[in-house]
């Protein structure tokens, strides 16, 4: 998982998103998913088992409780707590065809969870200091429970995506639309 936050390009907060949209509803995830997630977001090279993803998917409840708050305080103490459960080893690391960005180091041989908890307790603390307060979310669109890492500079985000945005803006709009007006006397 890469974590770029010098040209604010947060991948491996994307990832942890990811991650908790694919798991967020408590049904067991498969290893080929997750596999697949941490391939596509550049994460190490583990072969995970059945057992590897139940576990997974157990930890990233954590990394939804810190997604789900817009306390700053909370959000910095669960994930100081993540910390020092789950030490992260932080390096610079350059993938082929990316600039050097900061990883948590794999231990060898290191369990998945481990790696997972560090590496994301690592992500949303430098993304926490960078910002100065939860740039992170659960999607406000009525019928949406996604999360999403606030990428912006000006506003706080509140919804996912640009599409659940302009749903919630249409629906206001046709609801205005069908309030009768009252007629003057």
């Amino acid at each position: 998982m890469t974590e770029d936050l010098s040209r604010g390009n947060p991948r491996g907060l994307h990832f942890i998103a990811e991650l908790a949209n694919t798991v967020q509803d408590g049904t067991q995830v498969s290893a080929a998913v997750l596999q697949a997630l941490l391939e596509r977001h550049g994460g190490p090279p583990f072969v995970l088992t059945e057992s590897d993803a139940r576990r997974l998917c157990e930890a990233t409840a954590r990394l939804i409780h810190i997604l789900a708050t817009d306390d700053e305080d909370q959000a910095a103490e669960a994930i100081n707590a993540l910390l020092d459960q789950h030490p992260a080893q932080p390096r610079l690391a350059r993938l082929p065809g990316r600039p050097w960005s900061l990883h948590a180091k794999a231990p060898q041989n290191a369990d998945p969870t481990h790696w997972l908890l560090s590496t994301a307790a690592l992500a949303l603390g430098v993304w926490l200091g960078e910002r100065g307060r939860c740039a992170w979310g659960q999607c406000a669109a009525p019928d949406c429970n996604h999360y999403f890492i606030d990428t912006g500079r000006r506003t706080p985000q509140r919804y996912c995506t640009p599409r659940c945005a302009t749903r919630v803006r249409v629906a206001a709009h046709r609801a205005q639309r069908t309030i009768p007006m009252a007629r003057p006397t």
